[in-house]
């Protein structure tokens, strides 16, 4: 069984075991998460559609890490002008484990 969930303004899509890396979330290093903005639950024919969301439909996750992604570089040029602009980014991540899925 997969679900389709959204958290940090994404959407994901996990079966239960799967490892996924999410937005930052507020919570520690080992406890368990309930996320509850399923869009979709199915497995085969059997699929459940959310209008937005599946009442009830639930994802629950434990929390495996924090961190902090591979750093994207910006560069911003302008020719002829002697401007050139070097700016970095590094997204905060939490990495999450598939616990159990509840339609």
């Amino acid at each position: 069984m997969y679900a389709v969930f959204k958290t940090g303004g994404k959407q994901y899509r996990a079966t239960t075991g799967d490892k996924i890396k999410v937005e930052k979330i507020e919570a520690e290093k080992g406890a368990m998460i309930e996320l509850d903005q399923v869009l979709m639950v199915g497995e085969g024919e059997d699929v459940k559609v959310g209008a937005p969301f599946l009442a009830g439909g639930k994802v629950t996750a434990l929390v495996v890490d924090h961190g902090r992604a591979d750093k994207i570089k910006i560069i911003k040029f302008r020719r002829r002008k002697h401007h050139m602009k070097h700016m970095g980014h590094r997204q905060y991540f939490t990495q999450l484990e598939i616990t159990g899925i509840t339609a």
